[in-house]
Order: structure tokens, then sequence, then C-alpha cells
């Protein structure tokens, strides 16, 4: 064998070496994947209520790891709270909760939450693996710490035309700060959850939705007055009032309350038992016989009355100083104006007109005008 000679053992290696180069090059795995951290998927959904000095906090466990893995048995929950940009304080208590888990945790506020002035708190829920590592806090959910409003005293209520009138004593050292919120309720048996055929309503028209059994009203530019007019009321029914006063704080584009404790119920029976507004602007003018009218008429007009329940109007009339008869039917006139034909030439007449509401209730009786039917 020469300088560049081979042997046959020495071609049989090569090849073996060049078959494990492509071996290696082609269908063997890539780098080893770290193995999985275990770490449960953050908490999204975290919500927070105060009721008095207790916070509740609701939300839902994950099912799965941030890499996508189900996760088996209990995940170990840590709550913490974060004033201002502070600490996130661990809340005591120890919580462990299945996957896909509704989540429920209850703290009452320390002393130091509980007094001054509303501001805001964050709270945050915290899931660890077995080696007590987390990816992270959850979404904030945001209360308001602080003492709470003082309670609402002397709610009164008092039926009125427009409406119901509520009064409550005001307290000049929180007014500036809170806002009166005022609940109702419904009691009378008319309320139902959905809308109900109207009798008189006419062909395809859609019938009015019932009014609801629960309302809210905020009182704002009153609430330091000690007054306010609800106008929604409908006569006829039944209400509960209660009332509390609420701080309200914005903190970013969001308005967060503080609602203080509710005031001893009232309840209110609104009847109407109010007659309807006067008519005015009444008019009279006469029409003498003539030819093509052979009986001689006085036509009364007046300025329509604009009540919701209005039914109509009655007609009144009296020579001199004589007691008012009504000349108009039993039935309300429905149109502001009224045509009397029982006159008698050159005799005056003194008209005065009222309202009629759909209860009945007459109103009482507008200003005078007279009128002297001419001679034929």
């Amino acid at each position: 064998m020469g300088r560049w000679g081979w042997t046959a053992a020495s071609v049989a290696l090569a090849a073996g070496l060049a078959g494990a180069v492509a071996l290696s090059s082609c269908g063997t795995p890539g780098a080893p994947l770290p193995p999985s951290l275990k770490l449960p998927n953050l908490v999204t959904d975290l919500a927070a209520m105060r009721t008095g000095n207790q916070v509740s906090l609701t939300w839902t466990m994950p099912k799965k790891t941030t890499d996508k893995v189900p996760i088996k048995g209990n995940v170990p929950v840590r709550v913490c709270r974060r004033e201002g940009s502070g600490e996130c304080l661990t809340v005591p208590g120890e919580l462990a909760l299945a996957p896909d888990a509704h989540g429920t945790f209850t703290e009452t506020l320390p002393a130091a939450l509980a007094e001054g002035a509303a501001r805001p708190v964050s709270y945050f829920v915290e899931l660890k693996n077995s080696r007590g590592r987390s990816a992270g806090l959850s979404n904030g959910a945001v209360i308001l710490a602080g003492e709470a409003p003082a309670t609402v005293s002397g709610l009164a209520a008092e039926v009125r035309k427009g409406g119901v009138v509520l009064r409550w004593t005001p307290d000049p050292a929180q007014a500036a700060a809170t806002v009166i919120r005022l609940h109702r309720r419904l009691l009378t048996a008319k309320a139902k959850t959905g809308p109900t055929p109207n009798a008189g309503a006419q062909p395809g028209m859609l019938a009015p939705l019932p009014e609801p059994v629960d309302q809210n009203l905020l009182v704002e530019d009153a609430a330091h007055s000690g007054r306010t007019l609800d106008k929604s009321i409908h006569f006829g029914e039944t209400y509960e009032y209660r009332a509390q006063r609420v701080a309200r704080v914005q903190v970013g584009k969001e308005t967060l309350e503080l609602a203080g404790p509710l005031s001893e119920p009232i309840r209110v029976e609104a009847l109407d038992v109010f007659p309807p507004s006067v008519p005015t602007s009444l008019a009279a003018v006469a029409t003498a016989a003539d030819a093509t009218t052979p009986q001689p008429s006085i036509d009364l007009s007046w300025q329509p009355v604009t009540d919701t329940d209005l039914a109509g109007y009655a007609v009144y009339r009296r020579e001199g100083d004589g007691a008012w008869q009504r000349i108009s039917p039993q039935q309300p006139v429905v149109g502001p104006g009224f045509h009397d034909e029982k006159v008698q030439p050159g005799h005056t007449y003194r008209y005065a007109v009222t309202s009629i509401d759909q209860q009945g209730h007459e109103s009482e009786r507008s200003g005078e005008t007279e009128e002297t039917v001419p001679n034929n």
C-alpha cells in the first residue's frame, strides 16, 4: 500500500462514521424542553363588594397551568390587599380550591380601613403551585375603604298631586361628601314581571311595560336640603321607601360607592284625591238670531287643561247673582269649547268652567266671563 492507500478496515470505519453523521442530522429530536413549572393560570374575573365593614370576593379558579396542562388537585390561594401604591399585604386565612371552582372569600375590614375618608383599596388573589410559586397576581378588584356614611334619619313622605314628597333630617357634616339613594319597592299586587295586554290600546300599538317592582332613585342636588319629589309614582299603588347616604369617589374612569346603612322603611299609599287644574282664559262670544240662524247662541272657549288624567270639562251658567247651574251634559265635555243655544235676546249670562279627571274629581270653577245676547 502506498502513501495514499486505503485498507478495507479503513474504508469500513469511514463509512460507519459517515452513517453516524447522517443519522445525527436527520430524524433525531432537538434540544430538550425545560420541565413544566406547573404554575396555575392567573385569575382574571376577581370581583369585590363591601357591605358594612364586610368585604366579599368572588372569582373563578383556572382549569389549566400556564403550560396548558390540566391542573390536578387543590390549588393554594393567597388573598392580599393594597392601598395606593403600597405593598400588597396578605389577608389572614388559609384557602385551597379545586380547578374550575367558584372561589369566595370574606373578611372584616381592619379598624384602620374602616375609618376616615372614603378611599380606594384593591384586592388580589394569587394562585401557587406545590413549590409555592405563582404566575403573579390576579386582576385588581377595588372597593372603598373608610367610615361608612351615617344612617338617614327622620324619613317621611307626603302624597301630593305632583308625586310623593320625601323628607329626611339633613346632616350638614356629610351633605357635601354624600348623596342620598332612595330604594323604592312597589307593594301592590298589580306589580308584574313582564308586559301585559292593554285593553285600551289601539290595534298595532305596543302595550306599556308594567312598573318595575324595585327602583333606585339618586338624589344629588337636593341631598343637603333634606327634601325631594318622586314624580315617577303611579296613583292607586302602594310603595315602600328606604334611604341611605352614599359616598362616591372617582377612580380612573369608574365611580366607586361607599353606602351607609338603609333607613327604616316607610309605607306610602298613593291615593289620587286631588282635583285637576282649573281651566283658564274663558271667553264668550254671542251670536244674534238672523235669517240663517233662527236661534241666538253664545260660544265659549278656554285654554285646555294638560293634566294627564283629564276626562273633560263641565260648564256652569247663571244670570245676575243667581245660583250656578250646570248646563253641560252629565258626561264631561271633551274639548275646550261649548255652544250654548238656550239663551234669550237681551239677556246677560255669566259663565264658569271646571275640569274633571278620570276619577271624577272636579276642580274649582274658573274665572267668570259674561256676555249679553243681542236683541233681534
